[in-house]
């Protein structure tokens, strides 16, 4: 899989194939774009979150640069099997998909519950990611990461009573600005109008917010193994996971980069995407 192509190279996530590969008795669900060739950077998504849950104004621009990889975990959107009960095993699931597509080295850009498995993966394999985005994210044990769930459900209420999708409120402050980027973002999330990705099942969402507050309140992992470059971002008042975790994870990673985006929540990245992409694909570019 690391050998160039002369098929045409595919920029944009809403026309990325989708393909699957199956390892360790699971088939996974995944697209690619960018570049072939090289290292790529492989997206670990969020709670509850599809193939369909990336922002094109993301993945796009790290696409012109480079190959990028997006997955369905296993249990979730079009891969097989069951959703784990820890995030170690979800972390073990990536690392056996990666491997199966041929790479032994990679850089991850992640979000959310999927920092939470990117830190689980780098810690388990430290030789193969040579870059690693933490966004949105936390470490192990960090303090009030268990409320997720709370928090959570909470919001799932208060968007059904206003006909709007949980990722307004989850994600986004709920001031005008915050509201605008968060209707913004949702619209983006549709420009994929072919081939679009299943919802997450009840339990397999139930599952992985279990495995969430469990990593909450696990002990802590020796985050000062991560000896990768590292850039960490976030809002400046993210509900879901706490943005002082941020801060918590750029002091005990040596060497690492921060960036707190103000008056914006936990799609932070997503709110100041056109500030943030460009740091992104410095960052990965180097």
């Amino acid at each position: 899989m690391n050998s160039t192509s002369n098929e045409p190279v595919i920029t944009s996530y809403a026309q990325a194939p989708a393909k699957t590969i199956t390892a360790g008795g699971v088939t996974y669900a995944y697209r690619e774009l960018g570049p072939k060739g090289g290292i790529p950077v492989v997206f670990f998504v969020h709670l509850a979150a599809t193939l369909d849950n990336w922002d094109p104004r993301i993945i796009d621009p790290i696409a012109a640069h480079r190959h990028v990889i997006t997955f369905d975990q296993r249990g979730v959107g079009a891969s097989s099997g069951t959703v784990p009960s820890t995030l170690e095993a979800v972390a073990d699931d990536a690392y056996a998909f990666i491997t199966a597509l041929g790479y032994d080295t990679i850089d991850v850009f992640s979000f959310s519950m999927g920092g939470m498995i990117a830190q689980d993966l780098v810690i388990k394999h430290p030789n193969l990611v040579r870059r690693l985005i933490l966004t949105g994210t936390g470490p192990r044990g960090g303090k009030d990461m268990d409320k997720v769930v709370r928090t959570t459900y909470g919001d799932i209420v208060r968007a059904t009573l206003t006909r709007s999708d949980p990722k307004e409120f989850l994600f986004f402050n709920r001031d005008t600005a915050g509201k605008r980027a968060g209707k913004a973002f949702v619209q983006r999330l549709s420009e994929r109008a072919v081939d679009r990705d299943a919802a997450i099942g009840t339990k397999a969402f139930q599952t992985q917010l279990k495995a969430i507050q469990r990593f909450g309140r696990s002990a802590p992992s020796d985050l000062s193994r991560i000896t990768q470059p590292t850039l960490i971002a976030n809002g400046d008042n993210d509900r879901m996971v706490p943005s002082v975790l941020s801060e918590d994870l750029h002091r005990r990673i040596a060497g690492s980069e921060l960036v707190i985006y103000p008056n914006s929540g936990h799609g932070g990245i997503f709110q100041y995407h056109e500030q943030f992409a460009p740091t992104a694909v410095e960052f990965l570019t180097r």
